[in-house]
């Protein structure tokens, strides 16, 4: 059997699986605080080819005194290492509606174990317990009055607890104080990541740790700023452009991968019907 079919096969593998996470991005081009994905893909390791009859492993030793015919080495082919979100800010624009809040990036300390630059949001109750957390701040006010997000989860205050309001009249601040009737009837709640690839990506935009624990609030963390600006959303983060070169460049490479399967899969057939015949 032809060891270079395996290896066409995890391209094509791969390039699908990537066309799927661009197109995903595509699709939420224009979703509120979308976060885009961004992959990686890694090729297996190398295999060295000796002689065939040699039943042992080669030692280092062996390797030195030249005693292994070697032949050469074999691509594995390769996978998709892993899939990340940017969390870069996204484009700020202006809505009219005074529920929509968007969160706007200032400083942010980069994390000396991982490289990676932390990144704020909003703090949502979830349902099946803990916080969520999400850069939509497409909210609204339910039949009681609470501050929930599009999916009906409550958007919870700096101190954990829900906000409650009388009406969608109010006033926020850049620091996130609402104010209904010049009185201060809550802060909107921000969280920070100092490491946000550790955090789980879920539908709808919203994001949980893995372990389960509440993330730190971002207020009074050393080396964060940022504000809010109500009546405004934070756009995705999806160059669409960029998107459609790249799911082109995939296409491309899954065709190309695509022929070298059917040369391999012709080759084959003429073995089994030509061949075999001697």
């Amino acid at each position: 059997m032809f060891k270079g079919f395996y290896t066409v096969a995890t391209g094509m593998v791969s390039q699908q699986r990537k066309t799927e996470i661009i197109t995903n991005n595509m699709a939420n081009a224009n979703t509120p605080g979308f976060k885009s994905d961004q992959s990686t893909i890694r090729s297996f390791p190398d295999m060295l080819l000796s002689a065939v009859g040699n039943t042992n492993l080669p030692t280092d030793k062996q390797l030195s005194m030249a005693n292994i015919q070697q032949i050469g080495s074999v691509n594995t082919g390769v996978y998709l290492q892993e899939t990340l979100a940017n969390y870069t800010q996204g484009s700020i624009y202006e809505t009219s509606q005074k529920t929509d809040v968007a969160l706007i990036n200032g400083t942010m300390p980069t994390d000396e174990d991982s490289g990676q630059v932390g990144s704020i949001f909003f703090r949502l109750e979830h349902p099946e317990g803990g916080e969520a957390y999400t850069r939509n701040g497409n909210f609204t006010l339910d039949g009681q009055g609470y501050l929930v997000n599009a999916q009906g989860l409550y958007v919870l205050s700096a101190e954990g607890e829900r906000i409650q309001l009388p009406n969608d009249q109010y006033n926020l601040t850049q620091e996130g104080n609402i104010f209904v009737d010049d009185q201060l009837a809550a802060s909107l709640g921000v969280s920070f990541s100092a490491n946000p690839n550790t955090l789980m990506k879920q539908d709808n935009g919203l994001y949980r740790t893995v372990d389960g624990e509440n993330l730190p609030t971002a207020f009074g963390q050393e080396g964060v700023t940022f504000s809010m600006q109500q009546s405004y959303l934070e756009g995705s983060n999806v160059d669409s452009a960029q998107s459609m070169t790249d799911l082109l460049t995939a296409y491309r490479a899954f065709e190309a991968n695509q022929k070298v399967l059917q040369a391999y899969d012709k080759s084959m057939e003429k073995a089994v019907n030509e061949i075999g015949r001697v």
